[in-house]
């Protein structure tokens, strides 16, 4: 018996961890590391020792549910994505992506087929920052992409260390054994929403990632003179806010891309002292740089750098780095391999890069890896208006389906 996605199944769960940290608007309050989390990670727990599959989990929490191979000792072909969110956050960013894993597993299962390599689901600790800092913590500990110690250093705004957060976790699941960061994967497979509006503009239930555009992250300091609103005229004024909008208006012009591959953003901006009539001293902005290509990354960076230094007078100003996350580029292998996935499921092909960043880009580091992308509603993503309609959620499930079956093959 060939195995097939069981669409209730699938949908009705999505359903249940909805609930792990639900808002009153239909969203999810499900950040990393809290209760919510840990009752979801439950959950998902229950369903896996119900099938008899096995559980690791590694020391920053990452967690790995296994059907064994006719090989144990091959690595595992791995799907998966994670469970926490944003503070007021969709319940489908990075939940679709675990549980359609786990459904593959179970329709496997189901369906009583032999693979040779183990097949694992992960759900990826920390994927959205929104609680510690930086986002993709599992997966950067796994790939070897941040030292896990700095890791366990990051705190939240309480004070409240990753390390002191993490037996919480840990001990509500006892039944999983220990696994190393970075122990061997044959590939990597993760299904997500788009957070975009390309595939729901163009009619199209699957897409096909090809890569994830490179991000650099900036802090801006312009550093001015506080003076009387009333009676400093222009001629004596250093206004951090003047020269600092000075420099927003020659960023936007110098990065403006007729390709529309450029992604320049500005999302916290900051007056000091912050009084109605007082001449701010200070202005503080951060810069959300991305591009999918590193060498014109590399380019706009520069140019950043250089209005910054050249379009601050009379006032000062410095940059300060806070993020580098290089671009990547799928192998042809996999994403080759999820276009026959499509076709198998009688679907359209499309591919494209993603905007934002996932788990996926640095565990492709250590493996092949690759993703697919299913619409959701208006583009909307990281809001509790997220929205993906159930006949794409289960249209993704079949491709993941069909793409590890072929990788597992």
């Amino acid at each position: 018996m060939a195995p097939r996605i069981d669409q209730a199944r699938l949908l009705r769960r999505l359903d249940e961890l909805a609930a792990f940290g639900a808002t009153p608007a239909g969203g999810v309050d499900r950040q990393a590391l809290s209760e919510p989390e840990i009752a979801a990670r439950s959950y998902v727990l229950d369903i896996a020792a119900a099938r008899g599959f096995r559980s690791f989990v590694d020391p920053i929490g990452n967690l790995f549910l296994r059907r064994e191979g006719i090989d144990p000792s091959l690595p595992p072909v791995v799907a998966g994505s994670h469970l926490d969110s944003q503070p007021r956050g969709g319940r489908y960013d990075g939940a679709l992506g675990v549980m359609a894993a786990l459904e593959c597993l179970e329709a496997i299962d189901d369906a009583g087929v032999a693979h040779r390599p183990p097949v694992e689901v992960v759900a990826w600790t920390n994927e959205e920052g929104s609680r510690f800092a930086p986002g993709a913590m599992g997966s950067m500990a796994y790939s070897g992409a941040r030292p896990l110690a700095e890791l366990l250093a990051s705190r939240d705004a309480e004070g409240i260390a990753v390390a002191d957060a993490l037996p919480a976790i840990l001990a509500a699941t006892p039944e999983a054994a220990p696994r190393p960061l970075g122990a061997p994967l044959a590939a990597y497979l993760e299904l997500h929403i788009e957070q975009g509006p390309v595939l729901e503009a163009e009619g199209i239930p699957v897409g096909i990632v090809t890569g994830i555009q490179g991000a650099r992250w900036f802090e801006v300091t312009v550093a001015g003179e506080a003076g009387h609103a009333g009676t400093t005229p222009e001629a004596f004024r250093k206004d951090a806010f003047v020269a600092a909008q000075r420099i927003v208006a020659e960023l936007r012009a110098a990065l403006a891309d007729r390709d529309d591959r450029t992604r320049f953003t500005i999302g916290r901006f900051a007056l000091h002292p912050g009084s109605v009539n007082t001449i701010p001293a200070e202005a503080v902005f951060s810069i959300d740089l991305r591009h999918p290509e590193e060498d014109r990354l590399d380019e706009l960076e520069a140019a950043v750098r250089r209005i910054v230094a050249e379009r601050a007078a009379p006032c000062r100003a410095a940059i300060r780095p806070l993020l580098t996350i290089p671009g990547r580029r799928f192998p042809d292998r996999i994403t080759g391999l999820c276009a026959e996935a499509v076709r198998d499921c009688g679907l359209l092909e499309r591919r494209l890069v993603s905007g934002a960043f996932h788990d996926a880009q640095f565990i492709a580091g250590i493996c092949p890896s690759g993703m697919i992308f299913v619409p959701c509603r208006g583009g909307i993503s990281h809001n509790e208006a997220e929205h993906v309609e159930p006949e794409h959620a289960v249209a993704g499930a079949r491709v993941l389906l069909a793409a590890l079956l072929r990788l597992a093959a």
